[in-house]
């Protein structure tokens, strides 16, 4: 009888869970407006988990959270791009996730609050991404400065990208764009359930029945159409999957975390593929049974905090551990720190 009730519990959970994550993809029958709103009715949190600090900093004008969790690297930072169909999403949304997975890799995390489509259409948000990076850069950079001034052996920064989703596009973008100075400074890019291809000429976006529980080709056919012109959904910059093999010469290691029900899969797989092909690193870490965003869903599935205790295995145990010189505790803070509005 309890093992019953345990699977009716876990089957009720899931259902809860993909009906949360079903607000994060823009379909043809919202408004741009609604959308946006529901995803923040959804995922917005005034309470941040793990005692993570949220403080909100402009670079280049641009608005950005940035987590700090308690115990940090000094020179260790990440960027992270949220997702949101290219036409939502926010920082506020995207904060107790984000601050979940500074808690898990010991990283601050800067999370800019970029142009959305359709009034901002491509390449706006690359743009701002460009700007937030080389203030970013800049800042730490005059920080390992000093330090090695004072006799501390790194010199420059060490930055990790991370997205989800449409995110995916515009952080790889980013990538692409940024010269080899900057450029030198990822070691890490992080990409949660990636939209890879936009092209109209993709198998999936062809086939107008695919879908799975949470997003639809229609759903990616439509989000395109807002981000960009038709002629423009193969270019690199939109969709990675392009990328020419002069550029995957120059690209830091990319792990791809998504779950196996995703009708994205096949596309994650082919720029695997694409990339170990050309010598780079590219892991695909797949969860069965799992969702578009599982990781968003932690109140409902066990999964979602597994996996993000997996990537912050990954940035925490990449490189040999750190010194008490390059790691930082921040205040004690209170039980439930309360975001900034």
């Amino acid at each position: 009888m309890r093992y019953n009730s345990f699977i009716m519990n876990k089957a009720d959970d899931r259902k809860s869970a993909v009906k949360k994550l079903k607000t994060l993809v823009y379909t043809s029958k919202q408004q741009v407006e609604d959308f946006r709103k529901n995803i923040d009715k959804k995922f917005a949190k005034k309470l941040l988990p793990n005692h993570v600090e949220c403080s909100e900093q402009e670079y280049a004008n641009i608005q950005c959270d940035v987590l700090s969790p308690e115990i940090y690297s000094l020179h260790r930072i990440m960027i992270y791009v949220h997702g949101g169909s290219f036409v939502g999403g926010s920082k506020a949304a995207w904060r107790g996730f984000c601050s979940s997975l500074a808690a898990a890799t010991s990283c601050r995390i800067v999370v800019p609050e970029y142009r959305l489509a359709p009034a901002y259409a491509f390449p706006a948000a690359v743009e701002d991404l460009q700007n937030v990076f080389r203030n970013v850069f800049t800042e730490e950079q005059v920080a390992c400065s000093l330090d090695s001034a004072d006799g501390k052996t790194q010199e420059s920064p060490e930055i990790i990208i991370a997205a989800d989703g449409s995110g995916a596009s515009q952080a790889m973008a980013l990538i692409l764009s940024l010269r080899e100075r900057y450029r030198a400074c990822i070691k890490q890019v992080i990409l949660f359930s990636p939209w890879l291809s936009l092209s109209p000429n993709s198998a999936l976006i062809k086939n107008k029945k695919a879908r799975d529980e949470i997003i639809s080709s229609d759903a990616l056919r439509k989000s395109g159409d807002i981000y960009t012109y038709s002629g423009n959904l193969e270019n690199p910059m939109v969709s990675p999957i392009f990328i020419s093999e002069e550029t995957l010469q120059k690209l830091p290691p990319i792990f791809i975390q998504m779950g196996e029900k995703e009708v994205l899969l096949e596309d994650a797989k082919t720029f695997q593929k694409i990339m170990s092909g050309t010598g780079n690193d590219c892991q695909l870490d797949v969860w069965p049974d799992m969702m578009f965003m599982f990781q968003m869903a932690d109140e409902y599935l066990a999964e979602s905090h597994l996996a993000i205790e997996k990537v912050g295995k990954l940035i925490t145990f990449r490189r040999e551990s750190a010194d008490e010189q390059t790691l930082n505790r921040s205040p004690e803070l209170e039980s439930g720190v309360t975001a900034e509005a």
